[in-house]
């Protein structure tokens, strides 16, 4: 996509405030949490496993899978949407790319998840508080943002009463 047309040319208030996305983060970490909490604890039962209380453990380890891979399946099969991001009408968007591709999903939803899920870098995701386009650190790295549906709607809305070149949804896609 020309970086001139689409989403550079956005108006700021289109983007994803860090509340917004905050709460549909921890939508997705309820879900998140069912769904280990259902897979791992049924899978300790079955084999009989016994709770492991040091540092490093399976139920660690398979947590962290599944967070990574719920955010990295959801996003890239239902078109930049998490369930959280669903409720919220909020879509992850790219500025390079029409439909985001693997590498950036991998990119943004993997490396980046997985070095902001540290404590320490958690301030990465307070960027997107204090950026024009709403971009948290993973979101610079994958050169992408996320944006308000109902926004763009009422821009498409608002062109098509006027003279300007509408922006379709299927072009942020």
């Amino acid at each position: 996509m020309n970086k001139k047309s689409g989403i550079e040319t956005l108006p700021n208030y289109v983007f994803a405030g860090f509340w917004l996305r905050f709460f549909a983060f921890l939508i997705d970490l309820i879900c998140i949490s069912i769904i280990a909490h259902i897979t791992i604890g049924l899978f300790y039962k079955i084999m009989g496993l016994e709770s492991d209380k040091s540092i490093i453990t399976f139920y660690g380890i398979a947590s962290l899978a599944i967070y990574l891979t719920y955010f990295v399946l959801l996003t890239k099969l239902n078109s930049g949407q998490t369930i959280g991001k669903m409720i919220f009408g909020i879509r992850v968007v790219s500025f390079e790319e029409k439909e985001l591709s693997w590498q950036t999903i991998f990119i943004r939803e993997c490396i980046c998840r997985f070095i902001l899920k540290n404590f320490v870098f958690q301030i990465g995701y307070l960027v997107a508080a204090f950026t024009p386009k709403k971009q948290h650190i993973g979101d610079y790295f994958s050169n992408t943002s996320v944006v308000i549906l109902r926004s763009l709607e009422a821009i498409n809305y608002g062109q098509k009463n006027s003279n300007f070149k509408t922006l379709k949804l299927e072009e942020i896609q």
